[in-house]
């Protein structure tokens, strides 16, 4: 008797142990744990991969995962956390389309009784966070990109040459970007001051919107107006654009002794293995900032103290030892 009255009392411990754990989390007070992952360019490897990441670690603890991509859409933005609030979500990760709506969704997401962190772009306004943001230290692996590429530029005799030109792709818009860029300029004029302010006249600029076609299209049209230069050293604010300035380099004919350096290495296995001018790309992990944003915001839900900043580090590749980095 004593022995089944035992075994009854273990499974009811049991039972309310899993009850337990499927409210893990539970900021609505609903019974369950549902997160959403709402991306601004949800269709990109990045992006998939965090989320892949984010999936990962709400389903381990016991919860709902939805992706949505908006698009690089304001208003889908806003759509999605309407759809989050009706299927009781209780918290989100969001990449936002446009920062300038940083204090809407903000807000939009206080009024729901939601919980938000802000991955790879902040939620901020006038420069202040408003969210909690995981993300990367832009600047430092912007001067680090800027550290590798000067290296080479050196190694190869190409700072005097007057057919070498620099050109630094930009995301000016994206508060996330801007340090990535201002970084790789500061350590450019450092090493080379003949750079500053394009004082020798081959220091170029695209903007671009992040995807490969628009770093593909801006590019092209600097390399294609400059005939002159026809050793191009790219740096930029993220990979697909910097792909996008590969293909317009070998479209122009122009990359056998051209050299970028990618921005995240999710895509520069691929291009290291054909050969092309992708020559370097600081490897920094799409799944740890997808991990880490739901982990914040398990923090944010059960009312933890969290730091507004996490910044994950990054590893220069090459194609001489992606394969030890990568995996």
């Amino acid at each position: 008797m004593k022995k089944i009255l035992a075994l009854v009392l273990v499974a009811m411990l049991a039972i309310g142990s899993c009850a337990f754990a499927e409210v893990l989390h539970d900021k609505n007070g609903d019974g369950k744990l549902v997160v959403y992952g709402i991306y601004k360019s949800g269709d990109q490897e990045w992006f998939l991969n965090e989320g892949a990441a984010a999936r990962k670690t709400v389903e381990e603890a016991g919860g709902e995962y939805v992706y949505e991509d908006v698009a690089l859409d304001g208003q889908k933005m806003l759509d999605a956390i309407d759809r989050a609030y009706s299927n009781g979500a209780d918290g989100i990760v969001t990449c936002t389309p446009d920062q300038t709506m940083s204090q809407n969704i903000v807000d939009k997401c206080n009024e729901y009784g939601i919980a938000v962190v802000a991955c790879d772009d902040a939620l901020e306004m006038n420069g202040e966070k408003i969210a909690p943001w995981v993300g990367i230290a832009g600047y430092d692996i912007g001067s680090s990109c800027a550290e590798w590429l000067c290296d080479y530029m050196a190694e190869n005799n190409l700072v005097e040459d007057e057919t070498c030109g620099v050109l630094i792709m930009t995301m000016s818009t994206v508060s996330s970007c801007v340090p990535r860029t201002d970084g790789e300029y500061d350590v450019l004029i450092s090493r080379f001051p003949e750079f500053a302010d394009n004082a020798n006249g081959r220091l170029f600029y695209a903007d671009y919107d992040g995807t490969t076609e628009k770093g593909n299209v801006n590019s092209a049209a600097i390399i294609t107006g400059n005939p002159q230069i026809t050793k191009w050293m790219v740096m930029g604010a993220n990979e697909e654009g910097i792909i996008g300035v590969v293909r317009a380099l070998e479209t122009a004919g122009v990359d056998a002794e051209s050299a970028c350096v990618g921005m995240g290495a999710y895509m520069a296995a691929e291009e290291y293995e054909k050969g092309s001018c992708l020559r370097a790309a600081p490897y920094f992990s799409d799944v740890a900032i997808g991990t880490y944003s739901v982990n914040t915001l398990f923090d944010v839900i059960d009312g933890n103290e969290v730091s507004m900043e996490t910044a994950v580090p990054a590893e220069i590749t090459t194609p001489e030892n992606y394969h030890d980095i990568l995996g």
